[in-house]
């Protein structure tokens, strides 16, 4: 069975893929949850103290000070929850609410959070039967933390608000409980609190971001030896020994990839020797392993800050392992933001040398013996002079979207939260990003294979012809003009399902 272990010790970024993509049977560790019912009991000793105890016996942000009568302290808890989820704009996508719902119960689970085990094993229900409150677009500022979005996800543990089924049907939160036999959760004191004070939702968008790119980095790889094949440049530059002078990690994963490509192809053999004068080639083609390296190693930066945020129990306040209730700042987002906005940095520059190689194929004075956009009839047929116009598109927008979100904050809460991370708003363009360099590199995938059936009777190496058989089966090959649009998409999806990528490993093994 497919199941993730939650509990005190950190999850992996595959365990939240798992549980977001693949729906994982999340199981509570019974020691783990044994601790979270002993915090428990510090926060019920305090609750009975008469002196005020920020989150369990007063008001929140800039009503910290107001003392809340004991009578009325599950009143405070779910009016907390009903008044932050608070968003707005379309519905969020189902990995990203299941990814920082599963996260916001690995904190929970630390038993640093104060809640009860009855809390913590709510939440596992509502994952495990597949319920997936609504959450909106709008709402996170990054601090503290993603308070509207793990609103909405606390509101429908309550059995309030909307949520979708497993089937996807939308209907209120109580009845979807009921169905699932799920008690509603009535909320004690701190609880509604520790349900919303976290970076779960940046987190989990980093997580499902950084596995992403990993596939998708190789699959850049695949995607730029082609174009070099079908171009006719040169292998030569990706030697071991030129890459080993500047030891940049990711530049040598992705020459190395390149060089395993490219060995052996008939057409790059084909123009080897005197007979050929070029000097080099562009820098599209030639320096793809210093590009394509750079984002690698800042995707594994990356996954560095996200394995310490997964090793984090976010909560304001927090229990420390001596039993103190201490306030403190650990819901700031930046550390996360900022990776986030580097990624965003990273895929735009990919995607538009990707783009530029795009271009090369379609123009006969940089192309080396291909027609026009690779076009069937040249000057009845486009070919695929439009598909680069859609690269270019996304490619315009991809820079945009590269301007950072966490130099921005605007102060909220009466100037108490009066600098905030923009952290969500970094994950969210950063989704969008992703999308766009799964589409320049389908787009990329398409033209070299288009380019490199027309070099024939020269045949492409062995890793390319099985990347075209892979492409064929979806995209036909050269011909006349048709609709592209579909052909761009089934590309796009081989490209995102990490299909291109396999289908050069299958001939070389696992590239790096």
């Amino acid at each position: 069975m497919n199941e993730v272990i939650v509990g005190a010790a950190p999850l992996s970024i595959d365990e939240v893929v798992r549980v977001a993509r693949e729906d994982a049977v999340v199981v509570l560790d019974p020691a783990s949850l044994a601790g979270v019912e002993t915090s428990r009991s510090i926060i019920e000793s305090l609750a009975e103290d008469p002196q005020p105890h920020y989150g369990i016996s007063t008001g929140f942000g800039a009503l910290a000070t107001t003392f809340i009568a004991a009578d009325r302290r599950a009143q405070l808890q779910a009016s907390l929850v009903r008044s932050h989820a608070a968003g707005s704009g379309p519905e969020v996508e189902r990995e990203v609410v299941r990814s920082l719902m599963l996260l916001r119960l690995s904190t929970l689970m630390t038993g640093r959070t104060g809640v009860r085990p009855s809390t913590a094993e709510t939440y596992a229900a509502v994952l495990n039967a597949g319920i997936t409150p609504v959450v909106r677009e709008y709402g996170s500022l990054g601090c503290s933390g993603d308070l509207a979005p793990l609103a909405h996800c606390a509101l429908a543990a309550m059995g309030e608000g909307e949520v979708r089924d497993a089937s996807g049907t939308l209907m209120d939160a109580a009845s979807a409980l009921a169905a699932a036999g799920i008690e509603r959760l009535q909320l004690n004191e701190k609880e509604g609190l520790a349900l919303i004070n976290g970076t779960d939702g940046m987190l989990g968008m980093l997580a499902l971001a950084i596995h992403d790119l990993r596939r998708l980095l190789t699959s850049a790889d695949v995607t730029a030896a082609m174009s070099v094949e079908g171009l006719l440049g040169t292998e030569a530059v990706f030697a071991a020994d030129l890459h080993a002078m500047r030891p940049q990690v990711g530049q040598a994963s992705a020459a190395a990839n390149l060089l395993a490509m490219l060995e052996h192809s008939p057409i790059v053999a084909s123009h080897k020797g005197p007979e050929c004068t070029r000097v080099q080639d562009a820098y599209s083609l030639r320096c793809a392993p210093q590009v394509h390296g750079a984002a690698r190693d800042t995707v594994a930066h990356a996954a560095t800050v996200a394995h310490a945020e997964l090793a984090s129990a976010v909560d304001n306040p927090v229990l420390t392992t001596d039993g103190r209730v201490e306030s403190n700042g650990n819901f700031h987002g930046a550390p996360v933001a900022y990776v986030l906005d580097f990624l965003a940095i990273v895929v735009a520059d990919v995607a538009s040398m990707s783009e530029r190689r795009i271009d090369r194929f379609l123009d006969p004075a940089r192309s080396n013996g291909l027609p026009p956009f690779l076009a069937h009839e040249v000057g009845v047929d486009s070919g695929l002079m439009i598909a680069q116009y859609t690269a270019a598109g996304i490619v315009s927008e991809l820079k945009r979207l590269a301007v950072p979100a966490s130099v921005d904050s605007i102060p909220s809460s009466a100037m108490q939260e009066d600098h905030v991370s923009m952290g969500w708003a970094a994950a969210r363009k950063l989704r969008r990003s992703i999308d766009g360099l799964t589409r320049v590199l389908g787009i990329e995938a398409m033209t070299a294979a288009r380019g490199l059936d027309l070099r024939a009777p020269l045949s492409p190496g062995a890793p390319s012809a099985a990347v075209i058989a892979a492409l064929r089966v979806h995209v036909p090959g050269p011909g006349a003009d048709r609709f592209l649009s579909p052909e761009i998409e089934d590309a796009a999806a081989l490209v995102g399902s990490g299909a291109v990528a396999d289908a050069a490993e299958s001939v070389l093994g696992a590239l790096r």
